[in-house]
Parts: C-alpha cells; sequence; structure tokens
C-alpha cells in the first residue's frame, strides 16, 4: 500500500476544549494520518462556525477521509453533510451524539439556546456515506433510544457500548482500541504508527 492509499481520519470534537486523555487525542496521536477541526475561539456555540471549521479542516485533502466524531462533532458532521452533501467523504464513526432537542443536564446550554445558534432541529435525512453510530446506554445527554431513532434516520449501524456513558474521559475512555476496529470497518487500513 502506498502513502496514497492511505486514508486520512479526519477528528471532529464536540464542543469542548482540547482534552488530553480524551480518546480522539489518543487516535490523532496512534494513527499515521490525521487531520483535527481545532477548537474555535471565537463562536464557539455556533452550529454555523462549527460547520465552516470542518469544511476548513476538510480543505486541500486528497484521497480516501474518513471522520471520527464525538458529540456535538456528530451533529457538526451532519449539519455540514445536508449543507456540503458529504462529498469526498468514504466513512464517519460517529460517537455518543447528544440530543439536542430535549433538555440536557446542568452546566450544558438549553434547547433554546442550541436552537437559537442553528443546532436544532437536527438532519434526519440519510447520510451519503457509510456511518457507525457508537453509544453508551447511559449516556447522560441522549437516551439510547434517541440515539436508535438517529442512527435509523441517518442509515447508520447503531453499536450498543453498554454503559459506556459519554464515551468521554469521565465514563473512563482516554484511550479506546474500539475506535479503530470501527474505523476499519470504514476502510481505515490495518498498518497504524503505534510502531513508529
Amino acid at each position: 500500500m502506498t502513502e496514497g492509499d492511505r486514508a486520512t481520519v479526519v477528528i471532529v470534537p464536540g464542543l469542548r476544549d482540547h482534552v488530553s486523555d480524551h480518546w480522539q487525542t489518543h487516535l490523532a496521536q496512534q494513527l499515521p494520518r490525521t487531520r483535527t477541526v481545532p477548537p474555535l475561539e471565537q463562536d464557539r456555540l455556533s452550529r454555523w462556525a462549527q460547520v465552516a471549521a470542518l469544511q476548513e479542516a476538510l480543505s486541500g485533502l486528497s484521497g480516501r477521509v474518513l471522520l471520527a466524531a464525538h458529540s456535538a462533532g456528530v451533529l457538526t458532521t451532519v449539519h455540514w453533510a445536508r449543507q456540503h452533501g458529504g462529498l469526498g467523504i468514504d466513512g464517519a464513526l460517529l460517537v455518543a451524539p447528544p440530543d439536542f432537542d430535549t433538555a440536557l443536564p446542568d452546566g450544558y446550554p438549553s434547547p433554546h439556546e442550541l436552537r437559537e445558534h442553528g443546532w436544532s432541529p437536527v438532519p434526519r435525512l440519510r447520510l451519503p456515506f457509510p456511518s457507525i453510530v457508537a453509544a453508551g446506554r447511559n449516556d447522560p445527554l441522549a437516551r439510547f433510544a434517541r440515539v436508535a431513532e438517529l442512527a435509523r434516520d441517518w442509515d447508520s449501524r447503531l453499536v450498543g457500548l453498554g454503559p459506556a456513558g459519554h464515551v468521554n474521559p469521565a465514563a473512563g475512555y482516554g484511550p479506546w482500541p474500539r475506535a479503530v476496529e470501527l474505523l476499519r470497518e470504514l476502510g481505515l487500513e490495518q498498518e497504524s504508527s503505534t510502531s513508529a
């Protein structure tokens, strides 16, 4: 396999700051070709700004591209796909999508704030690329039944992760080898940079 045949994995974080022990951070360090959508300094809660940041991260990439999105990054991805058609994406791993249409726990934006910033309604159309939705059955940001509805509407394969919470460091998810396994199902090559 030549270097040009490798897929680039574009990592789409949620609305959090950079977290060194997040599984996406570990994934970026593990794989040979990644690009991470950087956190926004301004307009972080703006869906439009988040979609534009994803589009910017995708610009200039050639060859096969996979997305690895978490939390609000999943919703950024589906809004981006609706706006830009999903061209050039070979697959997406969509982990722990939140339910922005219902009240979240204390400390999170209200449904009204999220609607004002363009997140609602969440696109419910079939995604134009293969995708896997992976979610915990006890995620405080979304009931599993709601996630299952989204996966069905997006035509994504649903993977239940058991009691995995929000699949973040607070739930014990720093390094997460399952992410690589799921990306391989979407076409990621076997070789990684862990041996380097």
